[in-house]
């Protein structure tokens, strides 16, 4: 039982530090120096100000020096990379599967905000995935040829999309971290990973798209970055994609 105890305050750390790579990464700073600044001041964190969570609660969502407000994203990653690495830990037990699968989870998670936040998937994480990932195959529960088709597919298809859709509408849709990002997942988790990430990911996107539209007042032009969709999509893979897939199929047969 220590174990889950362990490893959630361990998520909420690794958490702490995802949000100061979500917010240095696309503006090309170090993530190592200097140590955490309020974003608004610039005066440096204090240890007992810097705990995850807790310390957020404590200063009521404050800086303690300038009073300005701090967005509740901060605690929100922490709490959600806590819940990833736990939610991981028990579908693959304590393992260096388990610490690959976190790690991508992790990059997912950063890719997901700075998306959001500048529309932009830096190369450095998902070409740096990449890397990773081919390194790490041997962990992972699948071959190097899944990984490779996995790779390809990936970035292929989406060029494809891409490419496609500007044929029939003369407009770019997705852009290049789209394919680079769904390449990475592809390593990670092979072929039938990236099908099913594409699908997915094109449902909840379009869902929410609609549903975004619909109650921004937004026109059907406004653009809505991909990258979350992909990596929601992909996270829900490793925890029940292949049933999924299986319950899928069965459902279909005649």
């Amino acid at each position: 039982m220590i174990w889950p105890v362990l490893v959630g305050l361990f998520g909420l750390f690794i958490g702490s530090f995802l949000n100061v790579c979500i917010h240095r990464i696309p503006r090309g700073e170090s993530i190592v120096f200097p140590g955490s600044r309020c974003p608004t001041c610039g005066a440096a964190i204090k240890p007992w100000d810097n705990i995850p969570v807790l310390s957020y609660i404590i200063l009521k969502g404050r800086c303690r020096y300038c009073g300005e407000r701090i967005s509740p994203r901060y605690p929100l990653v922490e709490l959600a990379s806590a819940c990833l690495a736990v939610s991981l830990l028990y579908r693959f037990g304590p393992s260096v599967t388990f610490v690959l699968y976190y790690m991508l989870a992790c990059a997912l998670l950063v890719i997901t905000f700075i998306d959001l936040d500048h529309q932009i998937i830096p190369d450095r994480i998902s070409l740096g995935g990449i890397i990773v990932g081919l390194i790490a195959v041997p962990w992972l529960p699948l071959s190097y040829k899944d990984a490779l088709i996995g790779l390809a597919l990936g970035a292929g298809l989406l060029i494809t999309i891409i490419y496609g859709y500007y044929i029939l509408t003369g407009k770019q849709g997705m852009g290049g971290g789209d394919v680079k990002l769904l390449g990475m997942i592809g390593v990670f988790i092979g072929w039938r990973g990236v099908v099913f990430t594409i699908f997915v990911s094109s449902l909840i996107g379009a869902i929410v798209g609609i549903a975004w539209i619909y109650f921004q007042k937004k026109d059907m032009k406004t653009a809505i970055p991909f990258g979350p969709f992909l990596s929601l999509a992909a996270i829900i893979y490793l925890f029940w994609g292949p049933a999924m897939i299986t319950w899928y199929l069965m459902f279909m047969r005649p």
